[in-house]
């Protein structure tokens, strides 16, 4: 337990870290990439040159400070990093040097009259409780995933045994073991990492994909979006690479299942899931498993895209609508195509608003899930709210270095 003292010296710091956290979250990993290159390969380099990871660990690091007196509040955004850190075999002995590099980061960039030795000290303290949590949470996870009926540790190869064009932008990729082994029973809406080399950086980079099938197959299912080069951002290296190289048969190293956005299974009420673009994949996974388990619990499935070429899946999701009476789905396109038709392809035009969702999506004691793009998520969770929708019945997926804040 950290002193009333410890606890003081690191809230005070609270407002100088929103202040100055990305130059120092920068300067933190160009530091530990300098003298520990070898995490280069755990951590993503693309999220990396785009910011994304600078800003996610400035926001958590505030976070932390400023609810240091009671950290039990962020609990659950620790075990959705728990959760990103296990799938990415982050380990205990990882901790030791990222706490080096923090906090010699805070003295370079503050100064010592801003991060004297007794800040350091108290910010030493902090940081060791916070890492003993977080080792607590992975360690229970990585026991669990490794002891499971065919679960594993770390990395495992597996054979691209079928790979099939979903749209103009997705590709999905069927994953089964090489070596012949049974898969875990994952729970609909967890993700597995992926490891690739990229040999221009002269590393292995892993990426991390929902599952989206239903458990219980013999592979395993990812359906991957090509992130193409768009305004300031690169185009997706990892992606481009899956989608223009990696062909059936290949070998992938392939992280077990984790993640904290899942079914409520426990449950028999309705569920509705919206989605747009790529963030349909985990919503798939607990679609066909609600189909295969379960003919009893009312669905409805909401989903956008921008047009036909690139919506995935339409009619794998539109025979299941067809077999099943109990799922009713709502398809949405932004700016549909010459050759969409309205009433085929789609039902209707523009995006998911407030008027679709008192519509279309609202049933009684029903559980929400939401994926998309975080700007989409949050317009949909303040639409359910103003609909009446209890916050602790809206689910929502977060991605990459997003998953690090509260948001």
């Amino acid at each position: 337990m950290l002193s009333a003292t410890i606890r003081q010296q690191v809230k005070a710091t609270a407002p100088i870290l929103k202040q100055h956290g990305v130059l120092l979250t920068s300067h933190f990993y160009q530091r530990m990439f300098q003298h520990n290159p070898e995490l280069k390969n755990i951590f993503n380099q693309g999220h990396q040159h785009a910011g994304q990871q600078q800003q996610a660990l400035a926001m958590a690091v505030a976070a932390y400070a400023e609810h240091i007196d009671a950290p039990e509040v962020l609990l659950p955004v620790l075990e959705r990093v728990a959760h990103k850190h296990a799938s990415l075999g982050i380990r205990a002995e990882h901790y030791p040097i990222v706490g080096k590099h923090l906090l010699a980061s805070i003295r370079e960039v503050l100064g010592e009259e801003a991060a004297p030795d007794s800040l350091l000290e108290a910010w030493a303290a902090a940081y060791q409780q916070l890492a003993d949590l977080l080792i607590q949470l992975e360690n229970s996870l990585y026991q669990r995933a490794a002891i499971q009926p065919g679960g594993w540790s770390g990395w495992r190869p597996f054979r691209v045994v079928k790979k099939q064009v979903e749209s103009e932008e997705i590709t999905s990729f069927y994953l089964q073991a090489a070596d012949g082994g049974s898969l875990p029973a994952f729970q609909p809406g967890q993700y597995i990492s992926v490891q690739r080399f990229i040999p221009e950086w002269g590393l292995s980079q892993p990426r991390q994909y929902s599952l989206s099938d239903a458990p219980g197959k013999d592979w395993l299912r990812i359906s991957v979006k090509r992130e193409d080069a768009r305004d300031e951002a690169p185009a997706g290296k990892v992606s481009g690479i899956l989608h223009t190289e990696l062909a059936e048969g290949d070998i992938l190293q392939v992280s077990p299942p984790f993640g904290d956005f899942v079914l409520h299974q426990e449950r028999d009420t309705p569920v509705v899931l919206i989605s747009a673009g790529v963030g349909q994949t985990p919503l798939l996974s607990m679609l066909q498993h609600l189909l295969a388990s379960d003919q009893s619990r009312p669905i409805r499935y909401l989903h956008a895209a921008r047009h036909g070429a690139v919506h995935a899946m339409k009619q794998e999701v539109g025979t299941l609508a067809q077999q099943h009476a109990q799922l009713q789905q709502r398809v949405f396109y932004e700016t549909p195509a010459a050759n969409d038709t309205l009433g085929v392809d789609f039902h209707q035009q523009g995006r998911i608003d407030a008027d679709a969702i008192r519509a279309h999506a609202l049933l009684p004691d029903a559980d929400y899930y939401l994926c998309g793009p975080v700007g989409f998520m949050q317009q949909q969770h303040r639409q359910l709210r103003e609909a009446g929708v209890e916050a602790t019945r809206i689910h929502m997926e977060v991605f990459g270095s997003n998953a690090m804040t509260t948001g």
